[in-house]
């Protein structure tokens, strides 16, 4: 499989297969078989947050590993059914979402309470079931760019889901209220025993000056570390393109260290600083995959090579998955799959 990744890189694969991280990988927490032993054992989450977590890990073609692959489709409601579906009508039907994930090996299926609901009874104990319960919507005009709740964790918890997960965007207008609402709905979740991954977006119109650094490293990692503080399990993330947001912006908070002694401008460093706002990675680090386009799988397995060296714990694809056929987009999980099943792709 190592040839194949490489072949992928292409000439990016020496700067990405070789390169020696700024900050050591013996001052993280890494992912592994035991990660819920060695992390979440002595932690404040009660048993069944154990089980739930164990479940996540134990799941599809990375069970065992420690590592993630999860397939989100909430796009319908995200990015509208049509523009997200039109492509590949079939996914209209919730089930054909469920399907696509156990076919391609995933270790859960997240999606909105519709979707999951629909197929609840026949899929909940095959693969584990993540409740996204807030959502922006594109139809109320002019947009908001507000996440606002679509379902609550009684309902996740009646369905038999093994998560529920929910999207704060850090640094908008409405993000003190998104707070509070999404750190008493993960209360509650682990009160029930559910896992919870919080999508930890930055959204303002101020974040994009020269560059866009809603994915600067520094912006995205605070993004990070104020989602592990009100107790998400799990961090989802945008992958970190580059650095530097708060000396743009000119607001806020950092250090001069952060750009010179904790990160780089290679993308395994920039993810390395975004698992560092994890707790040096004792919440899990998944990156999103990105939009579908002309180069999925070449483009995938970048992005999952940079997380893995980072020290993350996977990556959660969707449109790149079902906006093609089921037969390719269930090959394409696997080819993400591949690499973090791969000992020669090592933590950097």
């Amino acid at each position: 499989m190592i040839d194949k990744i490489q072949q992928y890189l292409g000439a990016e694969a020496d700067a990405l297969l070789t390169h020696k991280a700024i900050v050591p990988k013996e001052t993280l927490t890494l992912p592994g078989p035991d990660f819920v032993d060695r992390v979440f054992a002595g932690s404040d989450r009660n048993i069944n947050v154990l089980r739930n977590l164990q479940l996540l890990y134990n799941t599809g073609r990375l069970s065992g590993t420690g590592y993630l692959s999860i397939l989100p489709v909430d796009q319908g409601l995200e990015h509208s059914a049509g523009a997200s579906f039109a492509p590949n009508p079939i996914y209209f039907d919730p089930e054909n979402i469920v399907k696509l994930a156990i076919e391609g090996g995933c270790n859960a299926v997240a999606s909105t309470l519709g979707v999951l609901g629909m197929v609840a009874r026949k899929y909940a104990h095959k693969i584990p079931f993540v409740l996204k319960i807030n959502h922006n919507e594109l139809l109320t005009y002019p947009n908001k760019f507000d996440q606002v709740m679509f379902a609550n964790i009684n309902q996740a918890w009646d369905m038999g889901c093994a998560a529920v997960g929910a999207t704060i965007y850090f640094g908008s207008e409405e993000s003190t209220r998104q707070i509070q609402e999404v750190s008493e709905a993960f209360a509650y979740a682990h009160d029930l025993g559910l896992t919870t991954i919080l999508w930890c977006y930055t959204r303002n119109n101020a974040f994009k000056t020269d560059k866009d650094y809603h994915v600067s490293a520094d912006l995205t990692g605070q993004a990070n570390h104020l989602g592990v503080t009100i107790g998400a399990d799990i961090i989802k993330q945008k992958m970190a393109e580059n650095n530097g947001g708060y000396n743009a912006v000119k607001f806020g908070k950092t250090h001069k260290k952060v750009y010179s002694e904790l990160s780089t401008d290679h993308p395994i460093d920039l993810v390395r600083y975004q698992v560092m706002n994890c707790y040096m990675g004792k919440a899990g680090l998944i990156n999103s995959g990105g939009a579908s386009g002309d180069n999925d799988f070449a483009e995938a397995v970048k992005t999952a090579v940079i997380n893995k060296r980072a020290g993350g714990m996977g990556l959660i694809s969707g449109r790149k998955a079902f906006q093609r056929p089921m037969g390719e987009g269930a090959s394409l999980l696997q080819t993400i799959q591949d690499v973090y099943l791969e000992k020669e792709v090592t933590i950097a």
